[in-house]
């Protein structure tokens, strides 16, 4: 399997971008990784290389580009003095639903030009941020995302936020695996509950679950990173795409 770095042209510049080709020959199915708040790092790269690993074209986007060059983020750290935390959060309410809709629209662009993917609907999967990215771009690209994971996302339905990918539910044409954590306010019950309701008035296909674990579970470098869950979602990761996208 092989890693390289990819420049895709969006409607508003070059993206970076890691992709993951697994060795044999193809074509694969294609999933697209959305990082966490922490953006491109060489923990998010070697996820990609994981997941590729099980048989996928892995695009991970560095979807910070339009802020121009930065430092790898220490999500151990990254929230614990008031200047990192403004500046990480920042970078993250910058990136709009429009924006992530505008560049999810290139990412599968290109996915579709490469002679490695096969055919067909591309999978998505993110965490923290990136989960909720995955599940707006779902919302927003119709049957071009055959498949959507998240992982201890969080806001996924926020009755007060139009962009929630919840108010979009009748527009997913993708089978939906969510992953919560039993410790995460960023999703708390009331939002889970909205989210099974949205989904199945909506007639969509998804599996809603919650792991005892904190947020950031899955994400090797967060103080809150857990083993035993973070295996759990590489299963889950594994059976979803493997069903969802054979």
């Amino acid at each position: 399997m092989a890693q390289r770095t990819v420049e895709i042209q969006t409607p508003d510049g070059t993206c970076p971008a890691a992709l993951s080709v697994p060795e044999g020959e193809g074509p694969w199915p294609a999933v697209i990784m959305y990082a966490d708040a922490g953006g491109m790092r060489d923990t998010i790269r070697q996820m990609g290389e994981r997941l590729s690993s099980l048989g996928y074209v892995v695009l991970v986007p560095d979807f910070y580009y339009r802020n121009g060059p930065y430092g790898p983020v220490d999500m151990r750290t990254a929230f614990s003095t008031k200047e990192s935390a403004e500046k990480i959060m920042a970078m993250m309410q910058g990136y709009t639903a429009d924006k992530v809709v505008r560049d999810a629209a290139a990412f599968v662009d290109y996915l579709d030009s490469l002679p490695e993917k096969k055919p067909g609907g591309v999978g998505t999967t993110g965490y923290c941020m990136g989960g909720r990215l995955s599940l707006v771009v779902a919302a927003n690209l119709g049957a071009r995302v055959a498949a959507a994971a998240s992982f201890h996302g969080g806001n996924l339905a926020k009755a007060d936020d139009p962009d929630s990918p919840h108010h979009k539910a009748g527009a997913i044409r993708a089978a939906v695996y969510v992953a919560g954590a039993s410790e995460d306010p960023s999703f708390p019950d009331e939002q889970k509950d909205l989210l099974e309701r949205s989904l199945t008035e909506a007639g969509v296909t998804h599996t809603i679950e919650t792991y005892d674990a904190h947020h950031g579970f899955a994400v090797p470098d967060n103080a809150s990173y857990d083993e035993a869950a973070a295996e759990r979602h590489w299963k889950a990761t594994e059976q979803f795409f493997g069903s969802a996208l054979a």
